[in-house]
């Protein structure tokens, strides 16, 4: 499947208000990232997992779950800003190759 087509099957699940257009999806992506350094972190609390040591299937699984809601919200806000979701992905690719080429992939700023 590729980026598009993710899009597109995403946003036919999409319901929420048109008033709320780009808003919505910005503030739900904000959240799900942090659903996943959460689960990240009942895993270190809960269930023993520590930095560096390998994840169970169900540890993975779980991950994936809260990723995939990640992906589902930044493909809402592309949608909601006329963006392909293929071209963005292109554009970040694009854009951490010239930095690394120049050297500069480590160092901090937007436009660097």
């Amino acid at each position: 499947m590729t980026f598009d087509e993710y899009a597109q099957k995403a946003r036919a699940t999409a319901a929420y208000p048109a008033a709320a257009t780009l808003l919505y999806p910005v503030l739900k992506l904000a959240g799900e990232a942090g659903e996943v350094a959460e689960k990240l972190g009942k895993l270190m609390r809960d269930e023993g997992w520590s930095p560096g040591s390998p994840l169970t299937a169900d540890q993975r699984d779980a991950l994936a779950l809260e990723l995939g809601d990640v992906l589902w919200y930044v493909a809402a806000v592309a949608h909601d800003l006329g963006l392909p979701l293929e071209e963005i992905a292109g554009r970040n690719v694009a854009k951490l190759a010239d930095r690394q080429q120049r050297g500069v992939i480590a160092g901090s700023g937007d436009n660097r």
